[in-house]
C-alpha cells in the first residue's frame, strides 16, 4: 500500500499490519525458553486477525530450499525477535524508571498494539495517554476487553494522526504540561517523513516541563544512505522470490516500503540543543546488555537503530 500524507488503515493494513508484524514478535518472545520480555496480550491480537503476513516475525521453519539458499535467513529472523524484545525492555524499563522518580503522566506516542497500559505495574494515580489512529486503538481495547483485561492505569485514548495537531487532542483529553511527563517515540521515526519528525519533537519540547523524559528509538545513522538501502531491497526482494517458488502461501513483509528514506537531523543532537540530559545507546550494545545478540551479517537493519533516554533539565 503506497503512502499519502494522509493515508488511513485497518489493524491489517499498511501500518497497522506492521503492528501485529512487532505482535507476533513479542509473542514469539514471550513463549520462548528464555524470554527477556513477557506480553500475553500479543497473542490475543494475533488470534483476534488469525494469519497473515505479521506470522513471518515469528520466525517458524523456513522450506529448506529457502535456507540453502540464504543460510543466513534464520540467524537474522531470529535476530529480529531478539531486537523487538530488547527494545520493548528498553521502553518498559523507561517507563518503570520514571514512575519510580514520581512521573504520573505517560504519552505513547503511535501506541499501535503496545500494551503496556495493561501489563505494567504502574503505580496509583499515573495517567497513561495513548495516541494513535483511531481504527488502531479501537482494535486493542475491544480486543482486550472482550478478553476481560483492564489497564493497570488510567488509560486515556487520544485517536489522533500524528501529522495532524496531536497536541491540541493532548491537551483536550487531559494533559497537564505543567507537570513533568514521561514521553516513548517506539517504532515510529521511519514513518515519518524528516519534516514531520522535526515537528514532532517540536511539539513534545512545547509539552514536556522540566523534570519530563523521553525514550527514543533512533535510526540508524546510515538509515536512508543509498547503498545501504539498495543492499537491503536487494536482500529482501531474493527473498520473497525464493519464498514465492518454496511456499506461495507465505507472505514476506515489506515494511521498508512504508518508511521514508530521508536525511534528518541526529536525535540525540536535537534533544541536547533543547535543554535535555541525554544518553544515547546502539542498538548491538542494548542487545548484548540484554543477553541477545544481532546476526553478524546484518549491519544495515534495525539493529543498528539507537536508543535515546533523555531529561529535560
Amino acid at each position: 500500500m503506497a503512502r499519502t500524507d494522509d493515508d488511513t488503515w485497518e489493524i491489517t493494513e499498511s501500518v497497522g499490519a506492521t503492528a501485529l508484524g512487532v505482535a507476533a514478535a513479542r509473542a514469539a518472545e514471550t513463549e520462548s525458553d528464555n524470554p527477556l520480555i513477557s506480553d500475553p496480550f500479543a497473542r490475543v491480537f494475533l488470534d483476534t486477525v488469525g494469519d497473515g503476513v505479521w506470522n513471518w516475525y515469528e520466525a517458524p521453519e523456513l522450506p529448506r530450499e529457502v535456507v540453502e539458499a540464504e543460510p543466513e535467513l534464520p540467524a537474522r529472523m531470529r535476530s529480529l525477535v531478539d531486537y523487538f524484545a530488547s527494545r520493548t525492555a528498553f521502553f518498559d524499563s523507561f517507563f518503570l524508571d520514571a514512575t519510580a522518580a514520581g512521573i504520573r503522566q505517560a504519552v505513547i506516542l503511535a501506541a499501535g498494539l503496545d500494551a503496556r497500559s495493561w501489563r505494567l505495574p504502574w503505580p496509583d494515580g499515573t495517567t497513561v495517554y495513548e495516541l494513535d489512529q483511531h481504527r488502531v486503538l479501537g482494535f486493542k481495547s475491544s480486543t482486550l476487553a472482550r478478553h476481560g483485561a483492564e489497564p493497570t492505569c488510567n488509560r486515556v485514548e487520544v485517536a489522533v494522526d500524528l501529522r495532524h495537531d496531536w497536541p491540541t487532542a493532548l491537551l483536550q483529553a487531559g494533559f497537564d504540561a505543567t507537570a513533568p511527563s514521561a514521553w516513548s517515540v517506539e517504532g515510529l521515526l521511519m514513518y515519518l517523513p524528516a519534516a514531520a519528525q522535526d515537528l514532532l519533537f517540536a511539539r513534545v519540547q512545547e509539552l514536556a516541563a522540566p523534570g519530563s523524559r523521553i525514550g527514543v528509538e533512533a535510526l540508524a545513522p546510515n538509515f536512508a544512505d543509498p547503498d545501504a538501502l539498495a543492499q537491503r531491497r536487494e536482500r529482501m526482494e531474493r527473498v520473497q522470490a525464493l519464498m514465492a517458488k518454496a511456499d506461495p502461501q507465505r507472505q514476506v513483509p515489506r515494511s521498508d516500503q512504508l518508511w521514508y528514506f530521508e536525511e534528518r537531523e541526529d536525535v540525540g543532537e536535537w534533544l541536547r540543543r533543547h535543554g535535555w540530559d541525554v544518553t544515547v545507546t546502539p542498538a548491538d550494545e542494548l542487545m548484548a546488555r540484554y543477553g541477545r545478540e544481532p546476526a553478524k551479517d546484518d549491519e544495515q537493519s534495525a539493529p543498528w537503530n539507537r536508543f535515546v533516554s533523555a531529561r529535560r533539565v
